[in-house]
């Protein structure tokens, strides 16, 4: 007989749906193949007469999550709430009491890893997060296990789903931002309030995770550089093409040489002969460099109830294993502490520039003398023909620089009377 592992979960939104949905599918398959079965016993939910997808007995629901870490015969507890604060004291209540954890919660690994970590290995219980980042890829346990041998190089990633679906509208269709953000949030996608998936910061938090996963260093959210894609054009895309570049948003996770620790997120020029350009719409990919074993690449659904709630199960099932062994926290510890993080003004690459300037005579001779002045080479301009007068664009080709001076120079041109809108940068990323 298989034994059974008891579950409480918080928070029964899409996720959370989709994990009680897709135990009860296939408790048998996860019988058969872990030696356990698993029973959602207590589930916390905040409004009791909200309609679901799923039918849960109402003696099983409470409003309360402190019932789930009260419950002498819960195991398992599975932080599925979302937010910073709330979470954060329910996944520490829990933790304190002894109970093993899993949550998908980025934002709150992020902001609080290094403390939830800590606490517990001190209660010798496991904390499991494999749904923090890039949904049903298994990146987490890919570096943490597979990649074990390795030094992580570096990890570039495609790990916000709504942002690659609007880039991947723009570019297949040629619609504005706007266009293709609404389109998003039809097909659900994206939420009603897009910030944290347009703005940069989901993916952030996951860059955040996996740079403590790859070098021991929890990055102080003020010491990376992150920018969204609100500002990125159809122009822009279509002038990236024709230079044989695709955009995407990019997380850059970079060892240095002198081991410090680059962690980036911003709209970025990659190569269309990239295997990176071809991951379109929802999906994810991780590229992850290691000493040994080279270049691997993950790809997979990034979000979504299915993707996201496989691994939530994935981690129960790590669970099962932890309380049948009872090996203790089994907390992953990486290779040393490499020190702090590279500054933003010290990170280096080439760049992509769009002025939208006067047309008239001396533009060009006033942006070139100003890059200049900064010590930047420039490897190439255009500017696309202007029907019937008005503004132009100019388009650059920036040679790498870092970035402190690449935005000095930024904001000197910004100052120009030909400029008549603020400048657009992106990164160019070439993979070397």
């Amino acid at each position: 007989m298989a034994a059974t592992i008891s579950i409480g979960l918080a928070g029964l939104g899409n996720v959370g749906a989709g994990v009680y949905k897709n135990l009860e599918r296939n408790g048998d398959l996860l019988a058969e193949r872990t030696g356990h079965r698993f029973e959602v016993v207590r589930v916390a939910v905040r409004d009791l007469g909200k309609a679901r997808d799923v039918e849960v007995p109402a003696a099983r629901l409470t409003t309360d999550w402190r019932d789930l870490v009260a419950d002498p015969a819960i195991q398992v507890i599975v932080e599925l709430i979302g937010g910073v604060t709330e979470a954060h004291e329910l996944v520490k209540s829990a933790l304190e009491a002894g109970k093993i954890v899993i949550t998908g919660n980025k934002a709150l690994l992020a902001e609080h890893g290094h403390e939830l970590i800590a606490l517990a290995e001190k209660m010798d219980v496991p904390l499991y997060f494999e749904a923090a980042v890039a949904g049903g890829i298994p990146i987490i346990k890919s570096v943490r296990e597979a990649l074990v041998g390795n030094h992580i190089l570096a990890i570039y990633g495609i790990i916000n789903g709504t942002s690659n679906f609007i880039l991947t509208q723009m570019a297949r269709r040629g619609i504005d931002y706007r266009t293709a953000l609404a389109e998003a949030q039809a097909r659900g996608y994206a939420e009603a309030d897009p910030a944290l998936d347009v703005n940069g910061w989901d993916a952030a938090h996951k860059a955040i995770i996996l740079a403590w996963l790859s070098y021991g260093l929890w990055v102080r959210p003020n010491e990376i550089v992150v920018d969204g894609i609100e500002n990125v054009s159809a122009a822009d895309i279509r002038l990236a093409a024709t230079l044989g570049y695709t955009i995407k948003l990019l997380g850059v996770v970079r060892l240095h040489e002198d081991r410090r620790i680059e962690v980036r997120v911003q709209p970025t020029l990659i190569p269309s002969s990239h295997i990176l350009a071809s991951v379109n719409d929802v999906f994810n990919a991780v590229v992850v460099h290691g000493d040994i074993v080279g270049e691997t690449l993950f790809y997979g659904s990034g979000a979504g109830q299915n993707a996201t709630s496989s691994a939530v199960i994935a981690d129960l099932a790590d669970a099962a294993h932890n309380l049948a062994k009872n090996p203790g926290c089994q907390g992953f510890l990486p290779s040393g502490y490499y020190g702090q993080a590279v500054t933003v003004d010290e990170t280096v690459s080439p760049y992509y520039i769009r002025l939208r300037v006067e047309d008239r005579p001396g533009v060009i001779a006033q942006v070139t003398s100003v890059i200049a002045r900064h010590d930047i080479g420039l490897s190439s301009l255009v500017q696309p023909k202007v029907e019937g007068g008005g503004p132009a664009d100019l388009m650059l080709m920036m040679h790498a620089a870092p970035f402190g001076r690449m935005r000095a120079a930024l904001g000197e041109l910004e100052k120009l009377s030909c400029v008549t809108e603020k400048p657009i940068l992106m990164r160019v990323e070439n993979f070397a």
